[in-house]
């Protein structure tokens, strides 16, 4: 995950980007760049930082500096003016709706199925010395728990198709810090 933020953010670097007409039309051309395949990964806390950070530098250069009405000096955006100026949800959610929603269609495949079987197997072998590396199905719990369903075992709660989708919604509408 890493290397294809570190990969966007080399190609996207806000001054290297150059917007054509409007700017404010241009910005949903980035989204399918950033967020091809997110549905497969998993990252820690310091990649969802690094993407929001690239989010909120893309969404500054978008709208521009803002003129203080106290003092008249212009100052930059803050993240929250972002927030509040982008009606979209931030690609960190969106990241987490897709990767449940990807979740559920696997949960819902029957066990025959190779990335079922992928999914809930367990590796054969010893495993490397040191901390385990995060799991796909690592975040998908981590998801859930800040929604408030971790207690829950998600692979039986995503064969129920009307509370994941409640779940889903859940999921994208939660507000990140």
């Amino acid at each position: 995950m890493t290397l294809e933020i570190r990969n966007i953010y080399g190609k996207c670097n806000c001054k290297n980007v150059k917007f054509e007409g409007n700017e404010k039309e241009s910005s949903p051309n980035i989204l399918p760049v950033v967020l091809c395949g997110c549905e497969t990964w998993s990252f820690t806390g310091r990649e969802e930082r690094k993407l929001r950070v690239f989010d909120n530098m893309v969404l500054r250069r978008l709208f521009g500096p803002r003129r203080d009405e106290v003092t008249g000096e212009w100052r930059r955006l803050y993240n929250e003016e972002l927030n509040d100026l982008y009606s979209s949800p931030n690609n960190v959610r969106v990241i987490k709706s897709r990767r449940m929603s990807w979740a559920g269609h696997v949960a819902c495949m029957g066990e025959e199925r190779g990335i079922y079987r992928v999914l809930v197997g367990k590796p054969e072998g010893r495993r490397p010395l040191g901390r385990p590396r995060r799991r796909w199905v690592d975040n998908i719990k981590t998801d859930l728990l800040e929604v408030g369903c971790g207690y829950m075992d998600w692979i039986g709660l995503a064969q129920d198709r009307d509370r994941w989708r409640t779940l889903l919604s859940a999921v994208m509408n939660f507000r990140v810090p």
